[in-house]
């Protein structure tokens, strides 16, 4: 297949698929090495990107997916006649950056961090689809971890884990490191 014959059937096939694909799906679909399956969705992503239309590619860890532009959401959800997700609470929030921060995690260390029960809160993450179960610990009770889920990506519009806002630096730590160094 020609190198425009196989960006547009990568176009294809993640257009298809309506939920994400990873790269190593479409490079056995079309074939290809799946560092050539790659390139592909990288020159696509760029192609849309100049393109300043309606649709984008992004790559959310290692899958591609098409979305519409945030600005025409509105029109969306008109048009689909969808109502807007209600905000995160504060308390949601706080479990979330917990999970994604420090993965895959336990409830118990949750629990542990913020100091009070989070079992309401994990559920309606879960129900929300920004976190899932990862496994369970070879501990005694075999605790259930959790983790963010590619969905999680997609809210906050991030390609992968890496790209969270770096943590603020704690000032009593900034404090003991100073008191430490000086003392003769």
């Amino acid at each position: 297949m020609q190198e425009k014959n196989l960006r547009s059937a990568v176009e294809a096939i993640i257009f298809a698929c309506g939920s994400p694909v990873e790269t190593e799906r479409i490079a056995q679909a079309l074939e290809i090495s799946e560092s050539k399956a790659y390139e592909l969705c990288t020159e696509l992503l760029q192609e849309y990107e100049s393109r300043n239309g309606g649709i984008r590619l992004v790559r959310l860890d290692k899958s591609w997916q098409l979305c519409s532009v945030e600005e025409y959401a509105d029109c969306i959800r008109t048009v689909m006649d969808l109502r807007r997700n209600t905000p995160l609470s504060q308390a949601a929030s706080e479990v979330l950056a917990v999970i994604a921060y420090n993965q895959p995690v336990t409830k118990a260390f949750v629990e542990q961090v913020r100091g009070v029960d989070c079992s309401g809160v994990v559920a309606s993450l879960i129900n929300r689809g920004l976190i899932e179960e990862k496994g369970r610990l070879e501990l005694p009770g075999r605790p259930l971890v959790y983790g963010t889920t590619e969905h999680f990506l997609r809210c906050f519009n991030i390609s992968s884990l890496e790209q969270l806002p770096p943590l603020p630096q704690d000032d009593e730590d900034n404090a003991e490191d100073d008191d430490g160094g000086d003392q003769s």
